[in-house]
């Protein structure tokens, strides 16, 4: 469903920023879903396997009377806009309504719940589903300053039932039962103009799961009655939002004030731009994006397109039977793993985005090595014992008392090699090193994984193996 409340764009200058805005939500939208259905199933996408039979686990608002979990039942966003005085705020709420689904067999006069029926080379089961949620609403950021706007949201239920025929004209065998338990959410939308000279506005979305809990207590029932992946895309159509993971230094203060609840807020669309926020319930980094080799979604935005069409292509005849059986989603997962041409397999082999180093237009972040010329782990060098050690110089390990791991033992007395010499942000050195004595330290040393002392953790040995200068 959608709904559009509140003020909208009055003048043909608005009606194009308003254009423009909801533009970028648009594009904002294959990130959202990413989102939307992280986890919804996960591979192998049978009912039966381990891995979906506890689901539902990201961006879950719970009735509020539900406690048995102790997941939520709200989530709070705030986030910082530039400039935006006269805006027009667009929060777009999106979720996902769990679809109970029921087989169940004819008995007698009635009929009584099974987990699966097979009839006419068709099989029939109990798994949840799950429908796409969408509410926006339009607000002007001069009515929200200093006034909290509460916009109801109300999702209706529905039922239906599908008999499950025989094939041969008799009785049916059964039958299919969906259901949607009716919704009710608040949003309470609110803006506050912050001091100073540089004209940020925090803005403060809530987002509440208003239903009415009279269940039974398990989380099945409870899910029934939640908002599941619930996040928001939040547009402005004047100014410009200020990143909360990297902000500018004027407004680090003004950033670390802001509150969020059981979300993450984080830029998205296409970079540099800073028009749309997406509140989601999982950490994410500004402007994340889908690979665009991906062919579809596969529900596991963390792991590989390659592998998990691999792995489906390999399941069995039964095991694919029992996927298509379990969602319309996972049907389709089977026919795209099975039906993707061999070009677009290699697509997903690997990718290169970029040919040699990209031209620097902007100054490099304060954490990255290269931002400091002075700096160089290669070739710095620090001195211990009155020797002077640095990348190639061999030491014997001494690990000190500060040191908390008990594996710490099995190290001591143990000679290494130095592979660099690495200053942190506070000042102090610490030496990168791989043991003399390790069959794999080439293997360590080619994907930089290191040891790491303190200078005074290490004894400097000479080249004739014997400890000092």
């Amino acid at each position: 469903m959608s709904a559009r409340t509140g003020a909208g764009p009055g003048t043909a200058a608005g009606m194009a920023a308003g254009t423009a805005a909801g533009t970028a939500m648009d594009t904002a939208r294959k990130v959202a879903d990413a989102v939307l259905y992280e986890g919804y199933l996960l591979y192998p996408y049978r009912a039966s396997a381990a891995k979906n039979r506890l689901r539902w686990q990201f961006g879950v608002l719970v009735p509020p009377a539900y406690v048995e979990t102790a997941e939520p039942s709200a989530s709070v966003t705030e986030c910082l806009v530039e400039g935006a005085s006269n805006a027009l705020v667009r929060v777009r709420l999106r979720f996902l309504h769990v679809k109970e689904r029921r087989v169940e067999l004819a008995e007698g006069d009635g009929f009584v719940p099974v987990p699966r029926l097979e009839a006419g080379g068709t099989t029939y089961l109990t798994f949840d589903e799950a429908t796409e949620r969408e509410v926006e609403v339009v607000l002007a950021m001069p009515a929200l300053l200093g006034v909290e706007r509460t916009v109801p949201v109300a999702i209706p239920g529905d039922h239906a039932e599908e008999p499950i025929p025989t094939g041969n004209g008799a009785a049916p065998l059964g039958r299919v039962v969906t259901e949607h338990r009716p919704l009710r959410a608040v949003l309470r939308v609110t803006a506050e103009s912050g001091a100073g000279p540089y004209g940020l506005t925090r803005l403060r979305v809530r987002l509440e799961n208003a239903t009415a809990w009279t269940g039974d207590g398990t989380r099945e029932h409870a899910l029934l009655r939640s908002l599941v992946a619930a996040h928001l895309l939040i547009g402005v159509t004047a100014g410009r939002f200020v990143s909360l993971s990297d902000p500018p230094e004027w407004a680090r203060a003004a950033a670390a004030g802001c509150v969020n609840e059981n979300t993450w807020p984080v830029l998205v669309g296409e970079p540099g731009h800073r028009d749309v926020v997406l509140s989601s319930p999982i950490i994410l980094y500004d402007h994340p994006r889908v690979a665009p080799e991906s062919p579809g979604d596969l529900f596991d935005a963390t792991e590989i397109d390659e592998m998990l069409h691999l792995r489906t292509r390999t399941l069995t005849e039964d095991e694919k039977r029992e996927a298509r059986a379990t969602d319309p989603r996972a049907a389709e997962i089977i026919r795209m793993a099975g039906d993707l041409p061999p070009e677009m397999m290699e697509r997903l082999h690997g990718a290169i985005r970029h040919l040699g180093e990209p031209a620097r237009r902007e100054p490099l972040p304060w954490w990255d090595p290269m931002s400091e010329a002075e700096v160089s782990p290669g070739s710095d060098s620090v001195t211990v014992a009155g020797v002077e050690v640095a990348r190639g110089s061999r030491v014997r390990l001494s690990p000190g008392r500060r040191r908390a791991d008990a594996h710490d033992m099995f190290l001591a007395g143990r000679t290494a090699r130095v592979e660099a010499v690495l200053l942190d942000v506070d000042g102090a050195r610490h030496l990168a090193v791989t043991l003399e004595d390790d069959l794999g330290a080439d293997l360590h040393r080619s994907h930089g994984r290191y040891l790491y002392f303190a200078p005074d953790e290490v004894e400097p040995v000479a080249p004739d193996g014997e400890a000092g200068a």
